[in-house]
């Protein structure tokens, strides 16, 4: 669960933050921290070295959702990164996709992945990521995505901004 649990979507208001998630600061090195809401505990935010990441919505949980309802929710999901990355291609240019299975492979198979990827998968983001850049100034790459755990888990479209490219590992490059 995210500290945007209940919260409706709004592609104006995701895009609006990710203004603001663009002008932040990201730590320039150090350890890999999650974020809670201090009140209920939710995660709210990861930031590693160059990179912060962050929910901009939560879906509903899928606990005994199935069939049609299931394709439902993944098509809401799916609509909702949709609007945004639209929103995101018009005022930057075409985005490109990078896909998160070799990192996700390697990081199931207990090996050393980049400190972004861990993050992402630390929070059940195991969804392809569209991402831009460099935009900015300052050069920034920003990317969204939307995924979940498992079955019951809600989807959740967060964003990241990292100060270096966001680029797909090359397989070849080993487990």
């Amino acid at each position: 669960m995210t500290s945007r649990a209940g919260e409706p979507f709004a592609a104006a208001r995701a895009a609006a933050e990710v203004g603001e998630l663009l002008a932040a600061p990201v730590p320039e090195a150090g350890p890999t921290r999650a974020e809670g809401d201090p009140v209920t505990g939710e995660w709210s935010a990861t930031a590693g070295a160059g990179f912060r990441i962050v929910p901009l919505w939560e879906g509903d949980a899928l606990s005994g959702v199935y069939g049609g309802e299931w394709t439902d929710a993944e098509e809401a999901g799916e609509a909702r990164l949709a609007a945004l990355s639209e929103a995101l291609d018009a005022g930057w240019g075409p985005h490109r996709t990078v896909r998160t299975h070799v990192p996700l492979l390697r990081w199931q198979a207990g090996n050393r992945v980049e400190p972004l990827f861990a993050a992402l998968f630390a929070e059940d983001l195991y969804g392809d990521l569209l991402v831009w850049g460099p935009v900015g100034p300052p050069d920034r790459w920003f990317a969204v995505g939307v995924g979940h755990s498992d079955g019951d888990a809600p989807l959740v479209l967060a964003a990241l901004v990292s100060a270096r490219p966001v680029d797909e590992p090359d397989p070849a490059d080993g487990p």
